[in-house]
C-alpha cells in the first residue's frame, strides 16, 4: 500500500522512517516533508492546507492510507473533506473529524469536556474581552505561579507560566488584545498544578483503544525548565515514576472517561489522542488534549514499538484496535532537540549543517524537523526546531549519553540544545 503523510517535522521523519520498516508499505509520500523524508520518499511542496492539491496527489499516487500529523489540518477539517469526497471514498485517513479535533482547538471545550465527564484537571475559568473582570478576580484568588493558555491552536506556544500576580493580569490583557491573534481571542485561566508532567498516547477507534508507551518531554527553552515555552526540546520514555498504580488511575479515571465522553459527545474520533497529564502527589490530572502525536514525544515513544505500525494503523483504520497486541521494547528512548539560535522568538534559516551524512547506529537515530536541501547537496536549517537525535539504550542514562554524544557532530551556526533532558529522573 502506499502511505502519504501530512507534515514535516520529527514526528512525521519518525513516523516516516518507522512505516518504511513495514512489509505492507510499498512507498512511502509526505506532504511537505524534509530532507530526512525525501531520503525514504517523495516529498511534494504543498500546503497542508491545500485539500484540493492533496486529493490530486493521492489519487495521482494511488495513496491507500493517509497520517495526519500536525493539528492545523485536523482543525480545518481534512477529515471531513475526506469523507465528502467520493473519489477519496476507499482511502483511509488517520485523524480525527474537524468536530473531534475541538479538543485540542478549543481549550475551553476541553474543559468544559473535563468537567462534563468528571476527569481529574486544574480549577480554570475561560474569559475573554467582554469578562476580563472576572479573570482578574480568579487571578487574586490564584497562588503564584500563574497559568494562561490561549484557547487555540498556538503552535505549542500559547501558554504563559508567570510569577507575579500583576505581570499575569497584564499579559492576559495582551493575549486578549491578540498577542497570538484569533487563537487567544478566549484565555483558559487555571490553577497552576505542582507535579511532574507526563504524555499520554491513546489511540482511539470506534470500537477501543490503545493505550502506547508513556513519555516526559521538556517544553522550556532553558534549563531546569525556565525561559519560554518551545514546541519541544527534548523526551524521555518510559516514565520512571509512573507506578503500577498510577498506571491504573491513569487508565480508570483519565482514558476510559474521555473515550466514553468521545463517543457520548459523537465527536467522530478515530486517530490519536495525547493526553498531557501532571502526577499532583500521586495523582495524575489533564493539563490538555492533542488529537495527534505529540513532538518530540512520537520520537521516542515509536521507536520503542516493536509491532509493525502499519499493523496498528490498519487496524485503527479498520475499528479493530482490540485485536493488537503491543509489543513494546524495554529499553528507555531518550531525544534531544537542536533548534535554532533565538528560537522560539526570532532566529535565522538558511544555515548550513553538517554532522549530519554519517552513518546511523542500530541505537541512535537523526530526525529531521526543520531543514530543506539547498545549492550542491548542501543540507540548510529551515525552521525553529532543526533536528533531533534519538537513542535507545539500556537506562535512561544510557539513552541520554548516546544522544549527546551524536548530537555533538551536529553543526550549525547558532545551533542550541538543551544540556539538561532527563535532570529530574
Amino acid at each position: 500500500m502506499n502511505v502519504l503523510i501530512i507534515g514535516g517535522g520529527a514526528r512525521e521523519h519518525a513516523l516516516a522512517w518507522k512505516l518504511n520498516r513495514s512489509s505492507r508499505v510499498r512507498d512511502l509520500f509526505a506532504i511537505p516533508g524534509n530532507v530526512g523524508i525525501a531520503s525514504i520518499g517523495k516529498c511534494f511542496e504543498i500546503s497542508t492546507s491545500d485539500f484540493v492539491q492533496i486529493k490530486e496527489i493521492v489519487l495521482q499516487y494511488q495513496i491507500g492510507m493517509v497520517i495526519v500529523g500536525p493539528e492545523n489540518p485536523l482543525e480545518q477539517g481534512i477529515v471531513d473533506f475526506f469523507q465528502s469526497e467520493s473519489s477519496l471514498e476507499k482511502v483511509m485517513i488517520i485523524g480525527p473529524t474537524k468536530k473531534g479535533a475541538i479538543l485540542e482547538s478549543s481549550k475551553a471545550y476541553a474543559k468544559a469536556f473535563m468537567k462534563k465527564y468528571n476527569i481529574p484537571t486544574a480549577k480554570s475559568i475561560s474569559v475573554t474581552k467582554e469578562t476580563i473582570d472576572q479573570g482578574r478576580a480568579f487571578l487574586q484568588n490564584q497562588y503564584p505561579p500563574y497559568v494562561l493558555k490561549a484557547d487555540g491552536l498556538a503552535a505549542g506556544k500559547g501558554v504563559m507560566i508567570l510569577d507575579y500576580q500583576k505581570k499575569a493580569e497584564s499579559s492576559l490583557e495582551e493575549m486578549l488584545g491578540g498577542q497570538f491573534g484569533k487563537a487567544s481571542k478566549t484565555v483558559v485561566i487555571e490553577e497552576y498544578l505542582n507535579g511532574i508532567e507526563m504524555s499520554c498516547f491513546v489511540l482511539i477507534d470506534q470500537n477501543s483503544y490503545l493505550i502506547l508507551p508513556f513519555a516526559k518531554d521538556y517544553k522550556r527553552i532553558g534549563e531546569k525548565d525556565s525561559g519560554l515555552n518551545t514546541g519541544g526540546m527534548g523526551a524521555v520514555s518510559p516514565v520512571p515514576f509512573i507506578t503500577p498504580e498510577i498506571n491504573q488511575k491513569i487508565e480508570n479515571e483519565i482514558v476510559i472517561p474521555t473515550v466514553n465522553g468521545i463517543k457520548q459527545e459523537n465527536l467522530g474520533f478515530r486517530g490519536v489522542l495525547f493526553i498531557g497529564l501532571t502526577n499532583v502527589n500521586g495523582q495524575p490530572k489533564v493539563m490538555e488534549y492533542n488529537v495527534r502525536f505529540g513532538d518530540p514525544e512520537a520520537e521516542v515513544v515509536i521507536p520503542r514499538i516493536n509491532n509493525d505500525l502499519m499493523d496498528i494503523f490498519l487496524a485503527l483504520a479498520n475499528n479493530t484496535l482490540s485485536e493488537i497486541q503491543l509489543d513494546i521494547n524495554p529499553q528507555s528512548a531518550a531525544t534531544v532537540m537542536a533548534v535554532s539560535g533565538g528560537y522560539p522568538t526570532n532566529y535565522t534559516t538558511g544555515e548550513h549543517i553538517t554532522g549530519i551524512e554519517e552513518t546511523q547506529t542500530k541505537n541512535t537515530f537523526i530526525f529531521h524537523a526543520g531543514t530543506q536541501m539547498g545549492k550542491n547537496d548542501r543540507i540548510l536549517t529551515n525552521g525553529g526546531r532543526v533536528l533531533t537525535v534519538t537513542s535507545l539504550g539500556n537506562n535512561h542514562h544510557q539513552a541520554l549519553e548516546r544522544s549527546y554524544r551524536r548530537m555533538a557532530s551536529v553543526r550549525f551556526n547558532r545551533k542550541y540544545i538543551r544540556r539538561d533532558i532527563g535532570y529530574d529522573l
